[in-house]
């Protein structure tokens, strides 16, 4: 139980290093103090509400469905190798937030947090299709559930770190050099998880086969018969 919560805390952590608009929302409202904390509650349970229906939903139905899950395995795969190599080779230019501070009410700030989270079609990918394929491994409902509130709980660490810690986090931010090595230790991270779980994709391919293979053997009727049955 506990190494796949720990697993899912890896996975999110190098899926949400990346500074896209979610984090760069929430790091302004750190930096300028503006419900921050808030800012931060809403972003967390929207990301978790996405990851624990992409692992209980998508996942649910790719076990149903094990060619569907076969071909996503392979896309999740893929997409994590890119984009862990374009993390790898990204150019980190310096973050700058810049304009004047702006006060902002609460219920304006609960709604730009929500925008930002649940418009966000990297949100969606990363819950669907990256976190709730990878999860699709593992057959017991529970496994994929530990392994999404893991990925949910780092979600909150996340992003209260980025709302509460700006200050001290905006100097390694604007430094191209130290940005360059958070954004490859993300990279070799994401490859490191496509390779593993190339091989898991690989072990279900093989389980198709034989059980392919097995049926055809079981009930031979020509050759004809049994070479498609073993293809198809």
């Amino acid at each position: 139980m506990g190494s796949l919560f720990l697993e899912g805390l890896v996975l999110q952590a190098s899926l949400i290093f990346a500074l896209g608009a979610q984090n760069i929302f929430v790091l302004e409202a750190g930096l300028k103090r503006q419900h921050h904390l808030m800012i931060s509650f809403v972003c967390f349970i929207c990301d978790l509400t996405l990851i624990l229906l992409g692992v209980a939903g998508a996942a649910t139905f790719f076990t149903y469905y094990p060619g569907v899950k076969v071909f996503i395995g392979v896309l999740g795969v893929s997409f994590l190798f890119f984009y862990g190599m374009s993390k790898l080779f990204s150019d980190t230019s310096v973050l700058k937030i810049s304009g004047d501070p702006i006060k902002t009410t609460l219920k304006r700030s609960v709604i730009l947090a929500m925008t930002f989270s649940i418009l966000n079609p990297h949100a969606y990918l990363d819950a669907f299709i990256l976190i709730g394929g990878f999860s699709s491994k593992y057959d017991s409902l529970q496994d994929r559930i530990i392994l999404g509130l893991g990925a949910g709980v780092y979600s909150g660490i996340w992003f209260l770190i980025l709302s509460s810690l700006s200050a001290v986090m905006k100097p390694i931010l604007e430094h191209p050099i130290r940005m360059k090595m958070i954004m490859s230790v993300a990279g070799v991270a994401l490859i490191v998880l496509s390779g593993k779980l190339g091989i898991d994709v690989l072990g279900w391919i093989g389980i198709d086969f034989e059980s392919h293979l097995r049926y055809s053997v079981a009930y031979p009727t020509s050759p004809g018969s049994i070479f498609t049955s073993i293809l198809f």
